[in-house]
């Protein structure tokens, strides 16, 4: 008999299945261009200096995954801009805790290059997860799990 989660019959959960279209340093750069503004293949090019097949390749499964539309440009049709879908904009609170980890953990003497202000109260911001019910920063040592189906 299998032993559950051994390699050969892997727990079937979101982070796997998040990783197989995320799972890639280009994607969230791409996605970091897209929330600073960035719409055209060009400016992305320049932004990231990446090879043009990689780039090409991102974008595609971008938009294959609902991440981001691709649409001719209303001011010059022969220029094609990506945005950001629903789907894509929901990647924020993720490129935020990357961005919070890396501030904390890898910033110099410096301290972090970049510093983000809340548009509506004006102050800078500190991005938390919470619980939505009681408000409490959320702990992995506060956390709980009911698998709700098996692979195996």
């Amino acid at each position: 008999m299998k032993k559950p989660n051994s390699i050969d019959t892997p727990r079937t959960c979101s982070v796997a299945r998040t990783i197989d279209i995320l799972g890639d340093r280009w994607i969230f750069l791409i996605l970091r261009e897209a929330f600073f503004g960035v719409r055209y293949y060009d400016q992305f090019l320049s932004n990231l200096g990446i090879a043009t097949n990689m780039l090409s390749n991102r974008l595609k499964r971008l938009v294959e995954n609902g991440i981001m539309e691709k649409n001719k440009d209303s001011t010059d049709s022969r220029r094609m801009t990506y945005r950001l879908t629903e789907k894509g904009r929901d990647l924020y609170p993720v490129t935020l805790a990357f961005m919070q980890w890396g501030d904390r953990w890898l910033a110099d003497e410096k301290g972090p290059p970049l510093l983000l202000f809340h548009k509506q109260c004006g102050h800078r911001l500190t991005p938390v997860m919470c619980c939505k019910h009681c408000g409490k920063v959320v702990d992995a040592k506060e956390v709980t799990y009911e698998e709700r189906w098996k692979t195996f």
